[in-house]
């Protein structure tokens, strides 16, 4: 968890105290004090998703090099090689095969169970995965230490411009922590393949 995550889930941690304490003054009957305390939990929800606007909107796309390390805490994956797999794929497309390395960097056995990948144009079109040729998942179990290759297969068009994209998904937490790639609104780091 870094210094953001941990943000979020004190101020979600506040919230639920906060709730329990609007929730027990409107028991008491203390309208006033409740009414304070909701609002004290508005306003400072609203400057949150305000910075967290700002920062999705202000940053930079990053762009990370094939042969660079994408880390989500101690797992970090790796796109090593883009190539296109012969055979056809119908409706004008091709196969396309991703290679990406995964590796263990903790000292314990584990594994990144909400990791997925997917392909997007200069359009912001969207390709998910097809099949695995290797076998081996992104969200593969590594001892500590450890790495192991996955083949990802895209179907798509024959087309350039095409980049990968790792994603832990729109939902909570990461749509709410601030500098995330996956929060919301902000530009999505790519992993441009050069084809």
């Amino acid at each position: 968890m870094n210094l953001r995550e941990f943000l979020l889930f004190v101020l979600a941690g506040w919230t639920v105290i906060g709730a329990a304490g609007v929730t027990i003054s409107l028991r008491r009957r203390e309208r006033l004090k409740a009414l304070r305390n909701f609002l004290w939990i508005i306003v400072v929800w609203t400057i949150y998703m305000a910075v967290l606007l700002w920062s999705s909107r202000t940053q930079p796309q990053k762009i990370v090099a094939l042969g660079q390390d994408q880390c989500f805490d101690e797992m970090c994956f790796t796109v090593t090689q883009a190539q296109d797999v012969p055979g056809p794929a119908g409706d004008g497309g091709h196969l396309m095969r991703v290679s990406v390395r995964i590796s263990n960097h903790s000292e314990k056995t584990q594994s990144d169970d909400m990791i997925r990948a997917y392909l997007v144009d200069g359009q912001g079109r969207q390709w998910a995965e097809s099949a695995a040729v290797s076998g081996v998942r992104l969200t593969a179990r590594l001892a500590a230490g450890g790495s192991a290759v996955s083949q990802l297969v895209f179907k798509v068009p024959r087309e350039a411009g095409l980049a990968l994209v790792f994603t832990h998904g729109h939902g909570w937490p990461g749509a709410l922590v601030i500098g995330d790639s996956d929060s919301l609104l902000h530009r999505r780091t790519v992993v441009p393949l050069g084809r």
